[in-house]
């Protein structure tokens, strides 16, 4: 059953079109990813999906008290809230439900208004519990160390956090408050690869359904099972997670080409036949195909080759306007070798990164490394002695803040080690791609950037070069201080490829790249010859190209060194980390088991007391009785013997539910 729909969904923006015919639905329990090149309409039509923003046309449909959780890319939290107090706020019906249970267990005190209130208390108690209301701090303890925060931040107040943090903190809100459907807008960016995983996990066993833009490869296969692409103003449907889908619109890009292919050969004999009989004796069976030519050429300019992957011939010339006339041959010629083919592959960059010289056998050797700054006082961290030979690629991973670009600046020589030696190796040239981009000019254009790397190219050379990357007509003549984090990214990279490097020193490569074009990169970097050394929270770039993982721990002041791939290093993680995560989950049972024992035990004690009062009443009544007997003894003596014992009988046991009364009442 759907949650949520779309049925032909439009958005423009004046004569912008933006997407159109836009129809799709979000299952119970659906795992979603949109995907697709910058521009393409991924936050316009997560806008659409929760209500922020209204189709041109088309309806969007949602059911009945739906609670929509929606995380933009830039969070906009504001106030003097301390970070728990955020997540407090968050969880404000489960706190309510608290309040009341506490309210009810004195009312429950109150023998003469116990009743009642029993009954409400077990139902509230049940579902208090099912909300995790026995261990919503340690939950929300949980979701913010998870997402990268540190005990000393629950109480600062938002103002004091950066852009990212706060970011992280709507995140961390938004997991708490459980809405039916998440949808999250690049939610991997300001997290560090600790931090994603940590999300990864959380969003497997959430139990609400997902809608997820981002550009992050390795989270779309381990959390989605559904991919929407957008591209040419429309979207499509894929069933599997990234890998699933890279293979599904491999397929479906070959069988564009081949039914295009095929195509174009029948109606070039189709228009052979014609030329040959439209004045001869058959010409009435040639205007029959040059008028049926006409209307298949005018169905193709209207919807495109890629129709008929879905679609016969008579379909498509139903679903749009043709008109009845009939072209003469040589317009019918002329617009059908016009006709574009399939246009399903984004556009791509064409990247290209060679070596001019091969470099020595040995590239890079330390020896007693410490990397930090010497007005800090204490170093980032130690590495062991390190080794690194020509062809291989050392990825340097760690959580944001451990040092990662300093110890590419070290290894550069642009900064000296705290102590210790970095020895490079023979015949290196060294290309650099920065992180902030601060190779860049900001007050030079497009084409000075690339002048100063290449002062031998014509201007025409240069322009056509930068189309290579995008960059076209009057963009060339931008100054870098204008271009968006990815057109800066693109400049960056189209600089790298013109230094003919044998070593390259790349951090964050792929930040603000969409998935085309780490795509491209990813294929460039895996058949470069030269040897690389990559920092990066990109793990499917990671597990591409590493064949050693460099990972910083900053708690250990340690630089720990895997040789493998990153494939191999997290499954040797996850077998070190699984005896410490059945721990946490014993304890999270055992806090479990307690809360109920300590429910359970709470009805039965309230039950015994009301038991124990009413016999108490009883008793005290019929030793009134017995006293009022033996005021006036019967004449046997027998009987007055009995009734003297009764009498004792019952004081005992009276005073014996007296002292069980005090206990209960504690």
């Amino acid at each position: 059953m759907s949650i949520l729909s779309t049925t032909k969904i439009s958005k423009s923006f004046a004569a912008l079109e933006i997407f159109n015919d836009i129809s799709v639905s979000v299952p119970r329990d659906a795992r979603i990813a949109i995907v697709g090149p910058n521009g393409a309409g991924k936050t316009t039509l997560l806008r659409l999906l929760v209500g922020l923003e209204e189709p041109s046309d088309g309806s969007v449909f949602r059911t009945t008290g739906l609670n929509i959780g929606y995380l933009p890319q830039e969070a906009g939290l504001t106030g003097t809230h301390t970070l728990w107090e955020e997540c407090l706020d968050a969880l404000s019906e489960v706190r309510e439900m608290e309040s009341e249970l506490g309210r009810l267990e004195q009312v429950m005190a109150d023998s003469a208004g116990g009743g009642d209130a029993l009954d409400r208390y077990g139902q509230m108690q049940e579902e208090f519990e099912r909300r995790g209301g026995y261990v919503y701090e340690t939950r929300i303890r949980t979701t913010l160390s998870g997402l990268g925060f540190v005990e000393t931040d629950y109480n600062r107040p938002l103002t004091q956090l950066s852009g990212g943090q706060r970011t992280r903190m709507a995140l961390a809100r938004l997991l708490l408050s459980d809405p039916d459907l998440l949808v999250l807008d690049e939610p991997t960016n300001h997290l560090d690869i600790a931090a994603v995983e940590w999300l990864e996990g959380y969003l497997r066993i959430w139990d609400g359904s997902v809608i997820v833009v981002s550009h992050d490869r390795y989270f779309l296969d381990n959390v989605v099972n559904h991919i929407w692409e957008m591209a040419h103003q429309s979207l499509e449907t894929y069933r599997g997670n990234y890998s699933a889908y890279l293979v599904h619109r491999q397929e479906r890009w070959e069988l564009r080409q081949k039914l295009y292919l095929s195509e174009m050969q029948r109606m070039e004999k189709e228009l052979d036949f014609i030329k040959k009989n439209i004045a001869a004796q058959r010409v009435s069976m040639a205007r029959g195909k040059l008028r049926r030519l006409s209307r298949e050429v005018e169905a193709i300019e209207l919807l495109g080759f890629d129709a008929l992957q879905t679609n016969s011939w008579s379909e498509i010339t139903r679903q749009v306007k043709i008109s009845d006339h009939m072209m003469g041959v040589s317009e019918a010629e002329r617009r059908m070798r016009a006709l574009k083919g399939p246009k399903s592959r984004p556009p791509r960059l064409h990247l290209k990164l060679k070596t001019s010289q091969r470099s020595g056998d040995l590239v890079l050797r330390t020896r007693d490394l410490e990397i930090g700054y010497a007005d800090e006082g204490r170093p980032l961290f130690n590495a062991p002695d390190l080794l690194l030979k020509r062809g291989e690629c050392a990825a340097i991973i760690g959580p944001n803040g451990a040092g990662k670009t300093t110890f590419l600046k070290t290894l550069l020589q642009k900064m000296p080690p705290l102590s210790g030696d970095v020895i490079l190796g023979a015949s290196l040239q060294i290309g650099y791609f920065a992180q902030a981009h601060e190779d860049l000019n900001p007050e030079r254009t497009l084409v000075e950037e690339i002048e100063s790397a290449a002062p031998k190219m014509l201007l025409s050379e240069i322009r056509s070069y930068l189309a290579r990357f995008s960059f076209t007509r009057d963009d060339v003549f931008k100054k870098v201080s204008t271009l968006s984090g990815g057109e800066r990214g693109r400049l960056a990279l189209a600089k790298l490829s013109l230094s003919d490097a044998n070593l390259l020193l790349l951090d964050e490569p792929t930040n603000h790249l969409d998935i085309p074009s780490q795509e491209i990169l990813q294929e460039v970097l895996a058949s470069y010859k030269g040897t690389i050394m990559l920092v990066s929270h990109d793990r499917y770039l990671i597990d591409a190209l590493g064949s050693h993982i460099w990972e910083i721990e900053p708690d250990a002041l340690y630089l720990r060194v895997f040789n493998g791939t990153y494939s191999e290093y997290r499954a040797q993680k996850e077998t070190r980390q699984a005896v410490k995560q059945e721990s946490v989950r014993e304890e999270y049972r055992t806090k479990k088991r307690i809360a109920t024992r300590s429910s359970s035990a709470e009805r039965k004690r309230r039950t015994r007391l009301k038991e124990v009062e009413g016999t108490i009443t009883d008793l005290e009544a019929r030793l009134g009785t017995i006293s009022r007997a033996l005021e006036n003894p019967p004449p046997e003596q027998e009987q007055v013997e009995k009734l003297g014992l009764e009498y004792v009988m019952v004081q005992e046991k009276l005073e014996s539910l007296l002292g069980e009364w005090e206990e209960l009442h504690v």
